[in-house]
């Protein structure tokens, strides 16, 4: 190669050789500073169990996170007085709201890190060994430095992504085709070469490019580390870390082997206690006139003996006729018995009339009077409704004005505190024990009162007196019962939060296998009261299995 092809290879070469972090669409701002090794990465952690903690620990830093939980029910202790032995000495642990925070300048260096925690929470004291392991974190690729392109941009800032790459390959190809002008036939190669080469280098990517980003400061975005997500993993178990734990409100319980009353459940309704209600009716028909105070309104107290309306009997008008006439006739023997009584009031003193007639002609008086008295007072006034119990009224339909059928029911009064529950069964039953359970998830304690002998639509009525308070309860409501049977069934009692189904009705539980570990099983359940169900497979005893959070656990993917 001659000397001015080697001439124009230099000047090609000067111009077309990128920086190896430009690349097309980005933005990459400040170049990044080379990292030192960090105090330690996010994440690395650290977990124990003991007989009534567990324990996990989270590097952050220069500090150590600290998770207290009890073992059983893995619920954050508070108040926990903690201890480590740390390759500085012992350091105590300060609380931060549910979890507990640990100095440790050690970890300025990665490595592996023997920790000794001394736990005393009340009277439990327990020392947990516990290892963590921080490992170096990488620095970049290589630090960034001063290039040909990026002095250009500062010496001219329009000089920057496709205005730059344009001037140089314009500066380059220009440059080939004039050292290959001049240089005649035999630097036709050169320029040749020098045309082809600052394209191929302007448009090659570095190793680490790539479009459609904007780095900004030369940071990535904030994504948290695997350690600190709920995922599940391929095996179908479950990583919880517990800081998603105290979001989840994750509990749990140890089961226990048992022996119990096996259950049947039992369609139910609230129904009220029939010595604590009534209902109130007309016994003839009229039209309805309310008292001084008015109709009382739904859910209104009243007592016992309340007058609550008034039936005004209707009178055709033959009976008004009838009832005149017979007002004629009594007013008539009225003044023919007066009269007849004031002429023997004179004869009586001279012995003329015997007193007796006299006494007999007075009482004739008063019941004809009595008479006439009545024959007014029906035709003026109303029967009077009364409230037959103390109570609440539970439904009413009175309208002023209206008329009242005979033994229409009128106004229904109920106790509310005084409830009852009528189950339907398909066969006779003698619960050893009974509960009940709302739609709303309410547990209801009952008390058996009695069971039907007739059969009802082919099932016999069952009543339970519900104990303890009725508070949100009424009359009508759909309740399921659940019914203890002499029969005896072994398994392990769980809450029925516990329990989760499948899209294919198959139920399963999870078991708490690690601090951060949880295990789903499919279980076999069957109902025991209106709090808890009996695992019959599927889990044993000695089992910790989530109570609380089980649907949030569920949705973890």
């Amino acid at each position: 190669m001659s000397v001015r092809s080697a001439a124009a290879l230099a000047v090609a070469l000067s111009f077309g050789i990128s920086p190896a972090g430009a690349h097309e669409g980005h933005d990459h701002g400040a170049a990044p500073t080379v990292a030192s090794v960090a105090a330690a990465p996010a994440g690395a952690r650290a977990e124990v169990v003991g007989t009534a903690f567990e324990l996990v620990a989270v590097a952050e830093g220069a500090s150590v996170t600290l998770y207290l939980d009890a073992f059983a029910t893995n619920e954050p202790l508070a108040g926990a007085d903690i201890t480590v032995e740390t390759p500085n000495g012992p350091v105590k642990a300060t609380e931060d709201g549910d979890r507990y925070r640990l100095d440790a300048p050690f970890l300025a260096k990665p490595g592996r890190f023997d920790l000794i925690a001394t736990v005393a929470v009340g009277a439990d004291l327990e020392i947990l060994p516990l290892t963590l392991v921080t490992m170096p974190t990488a620095a970049p690729a290589r630090a960034g430095g001063a290039t040909a392109s990026a002095w250009l941009a500062s010496w001219w800032p329009p000089l920057q992504g496709w205005a730059l790459w344009s001037l140089v390959l314009l500066v380059g190809v220009g440059a080939g085709l004039l050292i290959g002008i001049a240089a005649g036939r035999r630097g036709r190669r050169a320029a040749a070469l020098l045309l082809v080469l600052p394209l191929a280098v302007a448009w090659s990517e570095p190793a680490d490019a790539h479009t459609g980003h904007d780095h900004g400061d030369g940071q990535t975005a904030a994504i948290p580390p695997a350690g600190e997500r709920a995922q599940r993993l391929a095996d179908g178990t479950l990583h919880v870390p517990k800081a998603v734990q105290r979001i989840f409100g994750v509990r749990t319980v140890l089961t226990a082997q048992a022996t119990f009353h096996r259950s049947m459940e039992l369609p139910g309704r609230v129904i009220p206690d029939p010595n604590a209600s009534g209902v109130v009716q007309a016994s003839v028909g009229g039209r309805l006139s309310a008292p001084p105070n008015g109709f009382p309104r739904l859910g209104a107290e009243v007592a016992k003996g309340d007058v609550l309306a008034y039936v005004a009997p209707p009178i055709q008008q033959i009976d008004v006729s009838d009832m005149r006439q017979r007002q004629g006739e009594l007013d008539q023997q009225i003044s023919i018995a007066e009269t007849r009584l004031a002429r023997y009031a004179r004869l009586v003193s001279s012995g003329a009339v015997a007193r007796q007639m006299y006494e007999e002609t007075q009482l004739e008086l008063q019941g004809l009077k009595d008479r006439r008295t009545a024959l007014d007072f029906s035709r003026r006034q109303p029967e009077a409704l009364v409230a037959p119990v103390d109570g609440i009224v539970a439904d009413a339909t009175p309208v002023a004005g209206q008329m009242a059928q005979p033994n229409a029911v009128i106004f229904h009064i109920v106790d509310p505190t005084r409830l009852w529950v009528e189950a339907l069964s398909f066969a006779a039953i003698n619960p050893v024990s009974a509960s009940a359970t709302t739609a709303a998830g309410l547990n209801l304690k009952l008390a058996f009162r009695g069971s039907g002998f007739a059969d009802r639509s082919q099932s016999i009525p069952v009543h339970f007196a519900i104990e303890g308070d009725t508070n949100g309860l009424r009359a009508g409501q759909f309740v399921t019962v659940q019914v203890a049977t002499d029969d005896r069934r072994d398994g392990v009692a769980v809450p029925r939060s516990a329990v989760v189904r499948t899209a294919n009705g198959q139920d399963f539980v999870f078991e708490h296998t690690a601090p951060e570990r949880f295990v789903p099983r499919a279980v076999r359940v069957e109902p025991l009261d209106g709090g808890r169900v009996l695992i019959v497979s599927g889990a044993g005893a000695g089992q910790r299995i989530v109570t609380q959070g089980t649907d949030l656990l569920d949705h973890v993917r």
